[in-house]
This record gives structure tokens, sequence and C-alpha cells, in this order.
């Protein structure tokens, strides 16, 4: 069993006698996302960087604590086992210790459940240039057990012409944890923001990106959303606005026949507490049957 070492972290946490802090994690998400800007630091790591992180998220998986600590540690990344106030689970927060001093990396933050097999991800590649995606994240990832979330650690235009933009590149240390999942066959979403003018009838427009494995979770997806009085674009049935095609994370997954949801949400549905809540209700629909292993058709 995984237990807790690193206990550093947000303010938001709260020390319990018992075992880890118990945490909000929507506050602590908020806390460390609201530092981000289009104007900050961001450095690409490089192809070692990446893959060191990614095996010590892989060791975590594989439920290797010390392993995956004594490898994440090469790159000043951490491990510290969190409890959700608001689910009672326990997560593996792996961080970058970097980003808590004057010159963050800003490669990215992931939570891991601990109290069940990782069957599902839910991904954040624009958290607040897509306002409050990084928050409903965190909807979706307590909305069913089994749950990984990867935030990116940076505004999108942060760094140099687009290297922060990890929905359309392949060097980041986001896009090499989802590449890792995928050779898993463990289904993700991933989770966008659209300013209305760009789709003014829509609240929603779902997707299975650059392929066809994701399309039966993406009409299960849409019928939980439109119950919930939600207006959806489904791309597999009409011609919709940012469709998620070009999405490398949505490619790396066609290639490998595993499914991929790319779904794009009106401020609406992301600002609102009560719409989000019913957004993060519709999700679930979809991640509850993936954490169960059942088959969508």
């Amino acid at each position: 069993m995984l237990g807790n070492h690193d206990t550093g972290g947000d303010s938001s946490a709260g020390l319990r006698a018992d075992g880890p802090p118990s945490v909000d994690l929507a506050r602590a998400v908020a806390a460390y996302t609201d530092r981000f800007s289009p104007d900050g630091a961001f450095r690409p790591p490089t192809r070692t960087e990446r893959q060191t992180v990614t095996e010590g998220v892989t060791l975590l998986l594989d439920h290797h604590r010390e392993q995956a600590e004594q490898r994440l540690t090469e790159v000043d990344f951490g491990v510290r086992t969190l409890v959700d106030s608001a689910t009672g689970r326990r997560f593996a927060e792996v961080y970058d210790r970097v980003d808590q001093g004057p010159s963050p990396r800003g490669w990215g933050r992931v939570f891991i459940d601990l109290d069940h097999p990782v069957r599902w991800s839910a991904q954040v590649p624009h958290p607040v240039s897509d306002e409050n995606t990084e928050l409903l994240g965190v909807r979706v990832l307590r909305g069913a057990p089994g749950g990984i979330l990867i935030i990116a650690g940076a505004h999108r235009e942060s760094g140099e012409g687009n290297a922060a933009d990890v929905a359309h590149r392949r060097d980041t240390v986001f896009h090499a944890i989802c590449s890792e999942l995928v050779g898993r066959r463990i289904p993700g979403i991933q989770l966008h923001g659209f300013a209305l003018k760009s789709a003014p009838h829509y609240d929603v427009i779902a997707s299975p990106g650059a392929g066809t494995a994701g399309r039966p979770d993406g009409r299960r997806l849409a019928a939980a959303l439109r119950e919930r009085h939600f207006a959806v674009c489904r791309a597999w049935a009409r011609s919709c606005p940012l469709a998620g095609h070009e999405n490398v994370q949505g490619r790396e997954a066609a290639d490998a026949g595993v499914p991929f949801l790319h779904v794009e949400f009106a401020p609406g549905p992301r600002s609102d507490a009560r719409k989000a809540a019913r957004v993060a209700e519709a999700v679930s629909v979809v991640t509850r049957s993936w954490a169960d292993g059942s088959p969508t058709r």
C-alpha cells in the first residue's frame, strides 16, 4: 500500500493525526493555477526529463512508491498523499518542487486515485486559458473511482511560440504521461473551453478526436448531457467547430485504438457551479463505465 511520505503542500491542507492531510482538491488546484498567466515562465523539458517524470508516474501506477519517489527526485519532482475532503478518497499528488520557487518550469501536476485501480484519465491541457477547466477536471475526477487527473503546468501562451500549448505538442511532460496511459490502453477525456461566439448555439462540443474508438462513449456522454438540458454538437454526426482532430493526445489514442473524448464547454457549464455539477454528473456516466471496465455500445 502506498504511504504518505512527503507532507509539504498548499495552505488548503489540514493535517490529520491518523494519516495524510485532508485537502479540498478544488482549492488546491485553484491555488496551484492561480499564478498562471500568458507571460508566465515555461521551460521545455528535455527528452530525458520527460521520460523520468513519466517513469515516476508509471511506478506509482504499479504501486512502487519508493522507487517512484527516487525516480522523480532526479528531476526535482515529489509525491505526497492527500485525502480529498469532498470524497474521502486518497490521491497521490505528483508535483514539481521547482514550481514553489521563483522560476517555475511549468511541467504540470498529476493526481492519482490510490484507493482503486486506475482505469481512466481526465486531461486539462489549457488551465486558466480555458477558464475553469482545471476546476471542472477536479469535479470529473471526483465523479468516478479509478481516475488520474493530468493538469498542464502553464498557461498555453507561456514561453516561446506554442511551447506550452500541450494539446498540440509531443515534447511535453503532459503528452509523455498521456502517451504512457494510451500504451496501457487507459481511455481518456480531455476538457477544453470555447468562447460563446465560436459556437453560439451550443453548450458543449463532443468529439472522439482524430479516431473512432471513442464514438460509443461520445454518444453516451452526449445523451447524458442532453438529459441535463445542455445543447450538444456531436462531431460524429455533423460538422462541429473545435472538434479536436489535430489534438496530439487524441491522435496518439486514435493510432492505438484507445477511446478518447475531446470535449469543449461554453463558459456557462464551466463557470456556473450548478451547471458544472450537472456536467460532472453527465461525464461520470462514461467514467464510471470505464472504472467498471464495462464496454460501451
